[in-house]
């Protein structure tokens, strides 16, 4: 991932597969891309977790909304931990 601050190892783990989208009725999910930055991953995990909490949506969209949240924490767990480790590096007394 060039200009991240994860390395591309860091984040293979988590974010080499796409979750679904939220599926209309009778429609094929689409493929989401995963997010470019520990922000944007934050973000969309934050209006999931927003639209779980307001309820009024079906039982097979909040299972399709949970499972893309967990993608989410997945990838921003990537984020902090190459974070971590790029602190990590530069101070070897830490280490």
């Amino acid at each position: 991932m060039v200009g991240s601050d994860v390395p591309d190892a860091a984040v293979a783990g988590a974010t080499s597969r796409s979750a679904p989208a939220p599926s209309v009725a009778g429609t094929e999910p689409a493929e989401r891309p995963a997010p470019a930055t520990f922000e944007q991953a934050r973000g969309e995990l934050e209006d999931i977790v927003r639209r779980l909490e307001a309820g009024g949506i079906s039982l097979e969209e909040s299972v399709t909304l949970w499972e893309r949240g967990e993608e989410l924490a997945r990838i921003c767990q990537a984020f902090l931990d190459g974070a971590r480790q790029r602190l990590a590096a530069t101070d070897p007394a830490a280490g």
